[in-house]
């Protein structure tokens, strides 16, 4: 039961040959017996899960069910669920019990699937390899020794572990498609305002994207289509007609199902940045393409080499302003000692917050200041808008952008904690997605020494049903996106 699809799991509950309280007790027996070596959930409530998979049974017993009533999905700890501890990885909200549901959470109820548990993450997913969180780091399943990958390690974790079918992250500058590389699962960032950010945990409000990490590109279809649409209470939420994101999988398109479809190859994502082994899986899914009938064209992205520096300039600045409102007055951690009111501000700050949150929110106070706002802020907004000019030109040659998802596999525990740049630069391959506002995937492309690679696309504003397509036949034709960690069973 721990192999099927999402599909396959839901024509099982449908068809009655199990039931959703069997299925979550399935996987709440799984987290309680894998958890404590992964440590990829922060928080599970058993009575609360179940009970809502006796409300799904009910359901799908009065043939009211839909394609994943009844179905446990992990929620990263970064969507606020009403009653239960949303603590955003950090020490800052470890008592904050929330009072209602982000509008994610409320779509996943509203088509009958149980919510599982909120996985592990990195502080207020300020991170590329999950270490940041107050609650410890997430282990790979992949090998306990090396990262999940951030800052949704521990939806990946759990996913990869078969501790859950599918599961929600967020996505600012690669933290879905990453740890998606990093475990060997299909992690995808939708377009900019597709997804609603109502009740997520602001880290950079104009990066920031919930999106879906599932084992194959037709589960995370089925997902999307329960966690996209229109929402009046996020004003950056796009009013747009909805879509079923599946549309394109199922039709029959012959021996060469993406005939006539354009796939662009920039120079930058194929120069020394990545590790050689990387590039030759890269190498080889596009030589799987040109099989399936994609033509590949070369094109260029010459202001990508800027999109680490502005990224680390915008979303801090960004992180600056939304992590003021964590003063210890309302909620969340306060201090327990202090003289007066500025005291409890800066003590309650200090102590709640990590290391590396400290890190941006002191760099983004730095670059809104006076003096350093043009020099800096301003000049990191210009370059998006080139770099959002550059995905423009280049969509004018091709309908998809491939490349690596990740520069390496997974690195060890602690390899590059004490070297913030080169964390960053883990990101290298994804920032400029989310600086331009487009959405990607990350599918599986093979292994290097036992240790999963992703292979990303990249695709035009609302190329979702497309880009899932061109995922899918790639996973139609190989296997690597169903192997499964060793040890785990």
């Amino acid at each position: 039961m721990i192999e099927h699809s999402l599909q396959a799991l839901g024509t099982a509950l449908a068809a009655r040959e199990v039931s959703s309280v069997e299925l979550t007790r399935l996987y709440l027996d799984r987290v309680a017996q894998h958890n404590p070596q992964l440590n990829a959930f922060i928080t599970v409530d058993e009575a609360a899960s179940l009970a809502q998979a006796r409300a799904a049974d009910a359901r799908l017993a009065r043939g009211e069910g839909g394609p994943l009533t009844g179905i446990p999905i992990a929620h990263k700890d970064i969507f606020c669920a009403k009653g239960w501890l949303t603590t955003c990885g950090s020490k800052m909200l470890s008592n904050f019990v929330s009072p209602y549901d982000a509008a994610v959470i409320a779509r996943f109820t509203a088509a009958g699937a149980v919510l599982l548990g909120k996985t592990n993450m990195d502080e207020f997913a300020m991170g590329s390899s999950n270490e940041t969180s107050f609650y410890g780091p997430v282990k790979n399943p992949w090998d306990a020794a090396r990262v999940p990958g951030g800052s949704s390690g521990g939806s990946a974790a759990a996913v990869a572990a078969r501790l859950a079918p599918a599961a929600t992250g967020t996505d600012t500058g690669g933290s879905i498609r990453q740890p998606a590389a990093l475990c060997n699962l299909t992690g995808m960032k939708p377009t900019y305002g597709v997804v609603s950010r109502f009740g997520m945990i602001a880290f950079a409000s104009s990066l920031d994207q919930a999106g879906p990490l599932a084992r194959s590109a037709a589960d995370c279809a089925l997902l999307l289509n329960a966690m996209a649409g229109f929402d009046e209470r996020d004003s950056t939420s796009l009013e747009r007609a909805p879509e079923d994101y599946c549309r394109e999988l199922a039709a029959d398109a012959g021996p060469l199902p993406l005939a006539g479809l354009k796939i662009g190859l920039p120079a930058e994502f194929f120069g020394s940045g990545s590790s050689p082994e990387v590039m030759q899986l890269v190498e080889a899914a596009v030589a799987e393409y040109r099989k399936l009938g994609a033509q590949t064209v070369a094109i260029s992205l010459p202001s990508m080499q800027l999109s680490v520096a502005a990224y680390y300039v915008i979303a801090p600045a960004e992180a600056s302003s939304n992590l003021a409102r964590f003063d210890g007055v309302r909620y969340g951690y306060r201090a327990p000692q202090y003289d007066d009111l500025n005291d409890m501000y800066g003590k309650s700050r200090a102590q709640g917050f990590g290391a590396e949150v400290k890190r941006r929110i002191l760099i983004g106070t730095y670059v809104l200041s006076h003096g350093y706002y043009d020099a800096y802020y301003l000049q990191a907004q210009r370059i998006r808008r080139l770099i959002a000019n550059d995905f423009a030109k280049a969509f004018e040659q091709c309908d998809v952008i491939l490349g690596p998802t990740s520069p390496s596999t997974a690195f060890r525990l602690g390899e590059k904690a004490a070297d913030p740049v080169q964390m960053y630069l883990s990101d290298i391959y994804t920032i400029a997605v989310n600086l331009a506002g487009l959405p990607a995937i990350s599918i599986p492309c093979g292994f290097v020494d036992g240790l999963p690679a992703g292979l990303q696309l990249i695709g035009n504003y609302f190329a979702e049903s497309g880009l899932l397509n061109v995922a899918h036949r790639y996973q139609l034709a190989s296997e690597w996106h169903l192997q499964q960690p060793a040890g785990l069973v």
